[in-house]
């Protein structure tokens, strides 16, 4: 799953983007009063703490020890808790299962999405969004450009991320029960915080998988020269942006 240690403080202060641009998600949520609802990979809590503010009683989860220890710092009225997407359980059935920037982090995705089935009554609804098809790419193949070239063999191994077509990912979701109402695959390209820096900080931050094993000076040689590369593609007017793409859906448990 997710790298288990994360920066927070460098998660809030210049990544906001992960959480910001899911506030939009929340539409397609709508959560209602009374519902009982779960924010898979709730990161450091500022969704959970919206679903809230609607009245449903919302609870977090995140594998990430540092993530739920400053999501509770947060939001302390609110209830957190470190689980593993991939093997949770919740007391109650819930009326729906909430996760935004999580699940390209799990390779696992059947087991995922069987844990959601089994979280959800029957017409409970899943809405997510993630990296999906050609997430990132321009960034992925200057990774493995750069890594090729310092005599790393095999780095597609190192890529700690899934992003699949909606097709693909709409077949795992009906294989297990659910039917999708709702799916869209669209680029959205994200401006980075920390200007002439904002590449080496979002590699730092996120790819940190494909520079696993790395000593420090060939990390950070790695990093300078994946940034140098993308350059021309990404900086604009001193600013860079990542060439994400996210798949939105939205998928109802059959009550059959």
């Amino acid at each position: 799953m997710a790298q288990n240690y994360w920066n927070t403080a460098l998660y809030e202060q210049q990544h906001a983007f992960v959480w910001q641009y899911g506030e939009s998600l929340l539409e397609l949520l709508a959560p209602k009063a009374g519902e009982r609802i779960l924010d898979l990979g709730c990161g450091t809590g500022q969704l959970t703490e919206k679903i809230a503010e609607s009245g449903a009683f919302v609870h977090g989860i995140d594998s990430s020890l540092s993530m739920i220890a400053k999501a509770k710092a947060n939001y302390p009225q609110i209830s957190f808790a470190v689980a593993d997407a991939r093997n949770f359980q919740v007391e109650q059935p819930l009326d729906a299962v909430f996760s935004n920037a999580v699940l390209h982090w799990i390779k696992q995705p059947d087991a995922v999405i069987n844990c959601v089935e089994k979280a959800l009554k029957p017409g409970g609804r899943f809405v997510a969004e993630f990296g999906g098809k050609g997430n990132v790419g321009a960034i992925v193949q200057a990774l493995l450009s750069v890594l090729s070239e310092i005599g790393c063999e095999e780095p597609e191994a190192l890529n700690p991320w899934y992003f699949p077509s909606i097709g693909e990912y709409a077949v795992l979701l009906e294989k297990q029960g659910f039917e999708v109402t709702y799916a869209v695959l669209f680029d959205r390209p994200t401006p980075l915080e920390g200007g002439s820096a904002g590449m080496v900080n979002w590699v730092e931050m996120f790819a940190g998988g494909f520079l696993s094993g790395l000593s420090d000076d060939v990390r950070s040689h790695v990093i300078n020269a994946v940034a140098e590369r993308l350059r021309s593609a990404l900086y604009r007017d001193g600013n860079w942006i990542a060439d994400y793409r996210r798949i939105r859906v939205v998928a109802i448990k059959n009550s059959y």
